[in-house]
């Protein structure tokens, strides 16, 4: 028999994870998490899967320092790949490095001594960790969002960050306050993307 307070907090998980959706950086502003407000943001990523309970995942906080040379460091790939990129376009990249009150790094550490891990067990860790932390800035009542683009993958990003050989960027995460809010989009139903053997 379930309890009721089981019905309760199914409830409150369904609620959670289904009001959760993506925000563009561009619509995430001040204020954003406390200090307390963070820790239990990060705190979450802790109750993630982990085989062999290697914390396979790592989470840089990006500071102000840090997001100029970030911005910096966007403002520099872009005209290295673009030689003909506008000054607009730029400071645009430059500025990309500056959305959110709070920032982060993420990456997946697929190396270390329990080598018999496969790296796709590592990534999933990952991924489980970051979708903690959405869901617990979700709860917290912020939003948030994932952003890539090239100059994730770039040497000097890795550089600025000291990434260890076989640490991986994954995504940059951003959380604040949604500014603007937009319905969400329709989800894709169960019977989509499961089936029976």
């Amino acid at each position: 028999m379930v309890s009721k307070s089981s019905d309760t907090l199914g409830d409150f998980a369904n609620a959670l994870i289904h009001s959760r959706q993506h925000v563009s950086p561009k619509r995430l502003i001040a204020p954003g998490p406390t200090l307390s407000q963070k820790l239990e943001i990060l705190n979450a990523a802790g109750a993630a899967p982990d085989h062999g309970k290697i914390t396979p995942w790592h989470f840089y906080e990006v500071s102000p320092e840090g997001r100029n040379q970030l911005g910096a460091l966007f403002a520099a790939d872009l005209m290295e790949r673009d030689v003909n990129a506008t000054p607009t376009q730029i400071e645009e990249a430059k500025q990309k490095a500056f959305r959110g009150p709070l920032l982060l790094l993420a990456t997946a550490k697929l190396n270390g001594d329990l080598g018999h891990i496969p790296a796709q067990e590592k990534l999933i860790s990952a991924g489980c960790a970051i979708q903690n932390i959405l869901l617990m800035a979700n709860a917290l009542g912020f939003g948030s969002g994932l952003s890539s683009g090239k100059a994730l993958y770039s040497q000097k990003l890795r550089a600025l960050f000291s990434l260890a050989e076989q640490e991986n960027p994954l995504c940059f995460i951003t959380i604040g306050t949604i500014s603007i809010h937009k319905p969400n989009k329709a989800r894709p139903d169960a019977s989509s993307y499961s089936s029976v053997l």
